[in-house]
């Protein structure tokens, strides 16, 4: 239990000591650019997907469906 503590002290004290903290300004920038490009992505994603069913469905419809 002695070395679940001394870890969890250690580690604050690291944490506080020794690591350095992205400034807000950067913080929210960065998370901007990454919501802009989740949502590029998953756009993206949606465009694909919406074709390749369209092609599945012409494909059932007219060489199985033949």
């Amino acid at each position: 239990m002695a070395g679940i503590v001394s870890y969890i002290q250690e580690s604050y004290s690291e944490l506080k000591n020794h690591v350095t903290w992205t400034p807000i300004a950067e913080a929210q920038r960065l998370m901007v650019v990454v919501a802009v490009f989740s949502i590029i992505f998953s756009l993206a994603v949606w465009g694909v997907d919406t074709v390749f069913s369209k092609v599945i469905k012409l494909y059932f419809e007219n060489v199985v469906g033949a």
